[in-house]
């Protein structure tokens, strides 16, 4: 599944985020999707989301 096509994101699913100050390291947090915050079909970096914690990144991985 690709993290940068919003069709492949839906509430309640566990993904793997990068947030705006661990883009350097490509440190991931995993976490529950509670809001997609991209509106664009796509996006080559990942679509934005909001995670039920309340931290907001983009999206690298989705855990099946």
């Amino acid at each position: 599944m690709d993290g940068n096509k919003r069709t492949n994101i839906k509430k309640g699913l566990k993904v793997k985020v990068v947030k705006k100050k661990d883009q350097r390291s490509g440190k991931l947090t995993e976490g529950t999707v509670k809001r997609i915050l991209t509106n664009s079909a796509n996006h080559p970096h990942g679509i934005k989301v909001m995670l039920e914690s309340g931290t907001v990144g983009r999206v690298k991985e989705i855990i099946k």
